[in-house]
C-alpha cells in the first residue's frame, strides 16, 4: 500500500516537473521568436531587408540565446512567418513585456539600435518604429535616446 502511494506521489510530482519544463521551453521559444520578429520588423522598416541585416540578426540571436547555426536559421524562419502573419508589433512586445525584466528590455532596445546603425545610417521609418517599440515595452524616451547615443558612440557615428 505504501509503495503504491509513493509511486502515485512521485509520478505525479515527476509529471508536474515534466509539464513545468515543457512550459518553460515553450515560453523560451515564444520569447526567442518574439525578439527575432522585432529585429525582422525593424530590418524591414526601411523597405528592404538586406543580407547584411539578416546575418546581423542571425549572429545576434546565436549570441543572445546561445544557439547554434541550424537553430538560429530555424528561428529566423519561424519569426519571418510570424511577422508575415502578424497584425502589429504588439503581438511581439506583449510576449516580451510579460517575461523580460526592465533591464532585459533596455538591452533589447540597445541591440535594436545596433541593427538600425549596422548600415551607418538611420531611416525615418526605423526611427519611428524604434519609438513605437520602446513605447510598447514601457521604456522611457530618455532611456531610448540614451541607448541610441551609446550605440552611435560605440560605432563611431556622430
Amino acid at each position: 500500500m505504501l509503495s503504491v502511494l509513493k509511486k502515485f506521489l512521485f509520478e505525479d510530482e515527476q509529471h508536474t516537473d515534466n509539464n513545468r519544463q515543457e512550459t518553460d521551453r515553450t515560453v523560451e521559444k515564444k520569447l526567442q521568436v518574439a525578439a527575432c520578429a522585432l529585429f525582422i520588423e525593424l530590418a524591414k522598416a526601411d523597405g528592404k531587408f538586406t543580407d547584411e541585416e539578416r546575418n546581423f540578426i542571425i549572429q545576434h540571436m546565436k549570441q543572445c540565446f546561445n544557439i547554434d547555426d541550424e537553430y538560429a536559421k530555424e528561428l529566423m524562419e519561424l519569426a519571418e512567418k510570424r511577422v508575415k502573419d502578424s497584425v502589429s508589433i504588439y503581438e511581439f512586445t506583449g510576449e516580451i513585456n510579460e517575461h523580460f525584466t526592465q533591464e532585459q528590455k533596455e538591452k533589447l532596445i540597445e541591440n535594436l539600435w545596433r541593427l538600425v546603425f549596422a548600415d551607418e545610417k538611420m531611416h525615418a521609418y526605423e526611427d519611428h518604429l524604434m519609438k513605437k517599440v520602446s513605447l510598447t515595452l514601457n521604456i522611457e524616451h530618455k532611456k531610448l535616446i540614451e541607448k541610441k547615443l551609446l550605440v552611435k558612440s560605440e560605432m563611431g557615428l556622430s
